[in-house]
């Protein structure tokens, strides 16, 4: 018996499609096999298998508080301690490619 199938079409931005597809054909996987992963695990999870959230929007220095800006230092001071930094140029890098 053959296996049926159902069509999915869906409108995306050409450059992102592009983007998309040259990752996938370096895994060698193709657009129908992550789609159907995505589907699977939408049933799965009975959700996205993801979180949607808007980005933190940055906040200047004097729009925080004593206790906040400490608090993120501290943060900050206990993740380089734990050596769960990023070299300066990575970092850079990374906003590049957002622009």
């Amino acid at each position: 018996m053959a296996t049926k199938t159902a069509n999915v079409m869906a409108r995306v931005e050409p450059e992102l499609k592009e983007q998309a597809e040259a990752i996938m054909a370096q895994l060698g996987i193709p657009a129908s096999v992550v789609i159907n992963t995505l589907y699977r695990q939408i049933v799965m999870k009975k959700g996205l298998p993801f979180t949607l959230t808007l980005p933190e929007e940055p906040v200047a220095r004097e729009d925080m508080d004593v206790a906040t800006f400490n608090a993120m230092m501290q943060r900050g001071f206990e993740q380089a301690k734990a050596d769960q930094s990023r070299s300066v140029g990575d970092v850079f890098a990374e906003l590049k490619q957002g622009l």
